[in-house]
């Protein structure tokens, strides 16, 4: 049977999904066979698995980093926000229902939990190591009798668990007293030591407030990691990215139930980008239309608040518009939704040539594709899709050439007049791509060609883990694991 290591957190955003990354890729460096889970994740950055079925993207990255390919049994439950107080219910990668947040809690959150357990036991027996990441905070007292992500996996687990607390954001010290003095003494127990993340500065300054809480609780401090520069993806970094107009002015739409904003991190470190809600606010060179959670609402949304007047004026002045999944949907003539949003035959906004008609089958590949539009014709991209529409255009973006690794021969996305729309998340992902469309905006602009410094995600998991593992006792976590 193998071991199990928990990242908790005293807050959501200290950190926990990326020193989970660290650790799953310290621990295959150091040999073992190590495993990444998350019982529960409400997320709508959601990736492919090897069965087909989706899981959120933190986990998926955290595959990588365990040089596992991702797997439904990494994240059991996935929660994807809907609005209204509801969400679309994803177990074992296969959605299952809607439900409102009071009903999940009292009617399904049990059943889930117990099945989800039953994956972990697997995990725990098929590898060495599974590390397992947390949920917000193990001790809100309004949420605690019902917490399936926390220390009740942990106590299934007989988890050593590491406490994380996010230091830049200030009261740290008071934030691991709060929920050390909030958790039971059994819970309390399985608290191997603390960690103080994002931090700037002059570690030694901290040593009195070390002291205290070895003092107080007996745990030590496991390590101090350094605020870190990185371009891996964080699952709530749409809010912390700043409205950024750079020599190209791209616009990115704010929907409502917008998803997989990950998409758009290439942008970020190659121009910068900015994120708008109003109609008056839309002026850019690049205006793009990202993925929703709920394709139909989103676009009577734009509709009813001038956004899409907006976008046809800027286009007409000469923007190029780009769509992401439900945002390439809404950008064709026609959407029939008899399955989301139950509307039936909606307007779109007309700017590609195609029509998109919902089915009931999710969609969720591994793609390799080659680009038809004009500047980067002909060449390689890979990306995934996550979609329940089908969609049919006079002239595809893309040739899909592989699924999931099988090969195949299938057109998907559109080409329009300074407008194209695509199902491949991931497409700025592919930095050859992105140094083209940006070169191709800029040369309109008399701007010099910008050349995208060549990086990948294996390369940036690895000088992150590095970075944490030079700032970590793992030393002493080996040997509280006996491993």
């Amino acid at each position: 049977m193998g071991k199990a290591l928990m990242v908790q957190g005293t807050s959501s955003g200290a950190g926990k999904s990326l020193l989970v990354t660290a650790l799953c890729r310290i621990f295959s460096n150091l040999g073992y066979d190590v495993v990444p889970f998350k019982s529960q994740n409400m997320s709508l950055n959601s990736a492919p698995s090897i069965e087909g079925g989706e899981i959120s993207r933190a986990q998926y990255l955290q595959a990588i980093a365990c040089r596992k390919r991702p797997s439904v049994k990494f994240n059991p439950i996935l929660l994807k926000p809907e609005g209204k107080m509801r969400s679309q219910v994803v177990f074992m990668g296969k959605p299952i229902g809607s439900v409102s947040a009071k009903d999940y809690m009292l009617s399904r959150k049990e059943e889930l939990f117990k099945k989800a357990m039953k994956v972990l036991d697997e995990l725990k027996e098929g590898h060495d190591l599974v590390i397992i990441e947390g949920a917000g905070s193990p001790v809100e007292i309004n949420l605690k009798d019902y917490d399936i992500a926390n220390m009740r996996v942990a106590k299934h687990a007989d988890a050593k668990v590491i406490l994380v607390t996010d230091i830049d954001r200030g009261g740290s010290f008071a934030s691991i007293v709060g929920t050390m003095e909030l958790l039971s003494e059994e819970e309390r127990e399985l608290v191997m030591g603390f960690v103080f993340n994002k931090f700037r500065g002059d570690a030694s300054l901290l040593r009195p407030g070390f002291d205290y809480l070895e003092k107080r609780y007996g745990k030590p401090t496991l390590g101090v990691v350094p605020y870190v520069e990185h371009r891996l993806p964080e699952e709530d970094s749409l809010a912390e990215f700043p409205k950024v107009k750079g020599e190209l002015h791209i616009q990115i739409i704010k929907l409502p139930h917008i998803s997989n904003f990950t998409d758009f991190e290439p942008l970020h470190w190659a121009n910068g980008v900015d994120y708008v809600t109003k109609a008056e606010e839309i002026t850019g060179d690049v205006i793009i239309i990202p993925g929703s959670k709920n394709t139909v609402e989103d676009l009577l949304w734009m509709r009813e608040n001038g956004i899409e007047d907006a976008i046809l004026q800027a286009h007409r002045e000469g923007a190029f518009v780009v769509g992401i999944c439900g945002g390439f949907q809404m950008l064709g003539r026609e959407i029939i939704d008899e399955v989301e949003s139950k509307r039936g035959n909606v307007k779109g906004i007309g700017l590609l040539p195609a029509k998109t008609v919902f089915t009931r089958k999710k969609r969720t590949n591994h793609l390799k594709a080659n680009v038809l539009w004009g500047p980067a014709g002909g060449m390689g991209v890979e990306g995934y899709e996550i979609r329940m529409g089908r969609s049919l255009s006079e002239r595809p973006f893309s040739v899909i050439t592989s699924v999931n690794g099988a090969k195949t021969f299938e057109p998907e996305g559109a080409i329009g007049e300074r407008a194209f729309g695509t199902y491949l998340h991931g497409i700025f992902h592919n930095f050859a791509f992105t140094e083209r469309f940006l070169n191709f905006l800029r040369a309109e602009k008399g701007l010099e060609p910008l050349s995208i410094e060549g990086w990948s995600i294996e390369e940036e998991i690895e000088r992150f883990a590095r970075v944490v593992g030079e700032n970590f006792d793992v030393e002493r976590i080996l040997g509280e694991l006996s491993l």
